[in-house]
């Protein structure tokens, strides 16, 4: 999510994709496999086979990035590029044509961009209406959200420090994107490294606390976030447990 597209990478992206059959996207239609299947022995049957699944990735890669094609005219130019027969139009022609193409991709992406990030802030702004007036729940100056789960005694780190911590964020419709867990531990980083709402609520947390944040989308990554599933003005809940204020 980022979410920008290059002109013509969306097209190349496709072709590459659907010349590298992978197995972690199947045919969504598929039926679940009762047995681990094999590659057929005739080699005739395993050539249509190949043929086939890259043509299904082809167009299940088509059909997600939402490209209306002529599927006559893609037969057409496959064909012709495996025949060596002379292109309908010239290489220049054809060019000119990706060239206006990925220009309309790039809008239709930043278009999408746009509708997802009105959405997301006006679902934001009316989550935190409502969140703030939880009796359990603390508002700062600056938006940041945040229920006190478990209070620690420790010292409280200041911006120059390095931590070390246990987390989980999560979408706003509890969806999780990221966790300690998911690296083998606690995480260990500077304070002045993170999102703002992380770094705001760590010089307010002591050493054993255990928080829950609601992060606003201008503390989290705002209209530019590193990919999916956080879409742009993501409001984003995070739970952190300070473990250790890292010795220097």
């Amino acid at each position: 999510m980022r979410t920008r597209l290059a002109p013509l990478a969306v097209v190349l992206g496709l072709v590459l994709m659907a010349v590298v059959y992978s197995q972690d996207t199947p045919p969504q239609a598929a039926p679940a496999p009762q047995a681990e299947a094999s590659a057929p022995a005739d080699p005739a049957t395993y050539r249509q086979q190949v043929s086939y699944a890259l043509g299904r990735n082809f167009g299940q890669n088509l059909r997600d990035s939402e490209i209306e094609i002529e599927l006559q005219s893609l037969m057409a130019g496959v064909g012709d590029v495996l025949s060596g027969a002379q292109p309908k139009w010239s290489e220049a022609q054809l060019q000119a044509t990706l060239q206006r193409f990925g220009q309309e991709m790039q809008q239709k992406a930043v278009a999408r961009q746009q509708r997802q990030a009105g959405k997301n802030s006006q679902e934001a702004k009316a989550f935190l209406a409502q969140n703030g007036k939880r009796e359990d729940v603390q508002t700062t100056a600056s938006g940041l959200q945040y229920r006190v789960l478990r209070q620690g005694d420790g010292q409280s780190p200041t911006v120059e420090d390095t931590v070390r911590c246990n987390y989980r964020g999560a979408l706003l419709d509890g969806t999780e994107f990221d966790s300690s867990a998911r690296h083998g531990g606690p995480a260990e980083f500077p304070v002045n490294g993170v999102i703002p709402g992380w770094t705001e609520a760590l010089q307010k947390m002591k050493v054993g606390d255990k928080w829950q944040l609601f992060v606003p989308p201008k503390l989290a990554y705002a209209e530019n976030p590193p990919g999916p599933p956080i879409e742009p003005n993501s409001l984003l809940v995070f739970e952190i447990e300070l473990l250790e204020v890292v010795p220097q």
